[in-house]
């Protein structure tokens, strides 16, 4: 039998979902990276193409470490890098263990520093302090250019995109969901 959360849903439903969009996530990274290569995002800036979906893997870690803990991070990545190897090339899946791994370290030090302030503060600063060690990481290892359009176009991409505006949705999304809630008990 499952734990419920406060909310009342399951915490290993929770769990399963982050560690699989979490997986899921990494692995399409590297397919588009590995299909599209460098892609332009304007301004001058690139990224590569798998961009947005590492930025949301940095998110979906986040998630894991909530509702699955560390450990569970650790497989996420692995079963990431074995589904990439697989789907797009083994010199991504390693430039990507090496890149998530790190960022990894980085992220978790973060997060638990700032998780007593709250999970959108702690999942905002920990991928601040990520994003940017996966993005040279990565595009060293798998050979791409460590120019400044490059790293920035990554960061925008991880950062903005990716990190950003998902927590102000997941954040929008909790005060509409705890707004019903009050109305139907008041009513």
């Amino acid at each position: 039998m499952t734990t419920p959360t406060k909310k009342g849903t399951p915490m290993k439903i929770k769990a399963i979902i982050a560690v699989a969009s979490y997986a899921l996530a990494i692995t399409l990274a590297n397919v588009l990276t590995n299909w599209f290569g460098l892609v332009p995002v304007g301004f001058g800036m690139l990224v590569t193409a798998g961009t947005y979906a590492a930025g949301l893997a940095l998110l979906a870690r986040d998630f894991v470490q909530r509702y699955a803990g560390t450990r569970w991070v650790l497989a996420g990545i692995g079963f990431g890098v074995v589904l990439s190897w697989f789907l797009a090339s083994p010199a991504l899946a390693l430039a990507s263990a090496a890149a998530f791994a790190l960022a990894e370290l980085a992220d978790l030090l973060v997060y638990a520093w700032v998780r007593p302030a709250g999970f959108v503060p702690a999942a905002a600063a920990s991928n601040v302090i990520s994003a940017p060690i996966d993005t040279v990481v990565f595009l060293a290892i798998a050979g791409f250019p460590l120019t400044f359009d490059a790293m920035a176009g990554q960061l925008v991409g991880k950062l903005f995109w990716a990190t950003f505006i998902p927590l102000a949705l997941y954040v929008a999304v909790r005060e509409i969901r705890r707004r019903a809630r009050e109305a139907l008990t008041a009513a």
